[in-house]
């Protein structure tokens, strides 16, 4: 009897299961933490660097960035075909702590790109580092920060 009912409650969860996969969209969109990987990634694929300095465990407007940008499909679907992304953490808390090595090299890109230390900073380069704009939290969604992008894109 046991093994009916196993057989049973398999029978009727296995459709979820494959039914939950096939809805699931894969996230094309990641996230690089290492300048020169990203360079060189955007120079293959003609992007600018969407750079981004956050305080992911202690600055509000950091976080309300990932909630209500960067975490959404609307903004992954964009910057996949627009940007190559960047992102450097500098976390507080001893549970997000980074390895040494990665919170050394995000003080030495903070150095060159976010001297006055501003969180969130987004920085958005060329390949080669020249900076096209700088920004920061803009509330509004995905659509209205992928507005503000393309408008800081296209100024020059």
């Amino acid at each position: 009897m046991k093994r009916l009912l196993s057989l049973a409650l398999l029978w009727v969860l296995l459709p979820l299961t494959f039914n939950a996969k096939a809805q699931t969209k894969p996230d094309k969109t990641t996230w690089q933490h290492n300048y020169e990987a990203a360079a060189k990634q955007a120079a293959l694929e003609h992007k600018p660097i969407l750079m981004v300095f956050a305080g992911s465990d202690w600055c509000k407007p950091c976080i309300l960035l990932r909630r209500e940008v960067w975490d959404s499909p609307e903004f992954r679907d964009y910057a996949h075909d627009h940007f190559v992304l960047l992102e450097l953490d500098f976390p507080r808390f001893k549970k997000n702590m980074l390895p040494a090595e990665q919170a050394k090299y995000n003080e030495q890109m903070a150095s060159r790109y976010n001297k006055e230390g501003v969180f969130p900073l987004v920085v958005l380069t060329d390949e080669k580092g020249q900076v096209l704009a700088k920004t920061g939290y803009q509330p509004g969604g995905p659509e209205k920060y992928i507005a503000h992008l393309e408008q800081l894109l296209h100024q020059k």
